[in-house]
């Protein structure tokens, strides 16, 4: 784990080796399969969103005009169910999270080279005692984080595929964001760009 980040967040670079991404790459694809990449809008303005998205598990998140930001347990075109998740990802939440419950949402980005994430907060979830669990995989990418509130000192780090981020305890609700994509910088992916894996535990967790 790097030091001098912020309490609550770990950083595990080269967590996940080749051949352990080329598996999950795998496995997200037969996800997709089932639940095809759509492009999300901003709540009011309806704006496209610059990533294309979908998930695994009992809960995906998902946003539009209409409704906004929120969980749900079906595809907002398909209107099936979202597919497991896998389980590598289990496995990873069960090494890292240092939550007891398992996760109830894998939502999947898909950053082209040109796209962007701006600074925001994971915050639509009813559990804030359970950490966020991020996965890079493809091109590298420059992640922000700032503060739990908006405003004051932002810091930067370069996260490349295969490297794992973890934002819980104090830092569970800080904003973060994908300020750019390094084109070129991997070959794990055919068509190239940068898929993000969230993990995340939505509901209260049983006591």
């Amino acid at each position: 784990m790097a030091a001098g980040l912020p309490e609550g967040i770990a950083y595990f670079p080269d967590y996940f080796d080749r051949q352990a991404q080329l598996a999950l790459v795998d496995d997200i694809r037969a996800a997709i399969g089932q639940a095809p990449l759509f492009v999300p809008c901003m709540p009011r303005t309806g704006k496209p969103m610059q990533v294309r998205m979908s998930n695994c598990g009992p809960l995906g998140w998902v946003t539009d005009k209409a409704r906004g930001y929120r969980y749900q347990a079906t595809h907002p075109d398909t209107r099936l169910h979202w597919p497991p998740i896998p389980e590598r990802l289990i496995d990873l939440w069960q090494s890292v999270s240092n939550c007891p419950q398992l996760p109830e949402a894998c939502l999947i980005n898909y950053y082209k080279d040109t796209a962007k994430m701006g600074l925001h907060q994971d915050r639509d979830e009813a559990e804030f005692e359970a950490p966020v669990v991020s996965v890079s995989l493809g091109d590298d990418c420059l992640f922000r984080i700032g503060e739990t509130s908006q405003g004051g000192p932002t810091r930067s780090m370069r996260l490349r595929s295969g490297d794992v981020i973890v934002l819980g305890g104090p830092s569970r609700l800080r904003f973060h964001g994908v300020d750019r994509i390094y084109p070129a910088t991997s070959t794990l992916l055919k068509d190239g760009g940068r898929i993000n894996l969230t993990l995340r535990r939505v509901s209260k967790m049983n006591v």
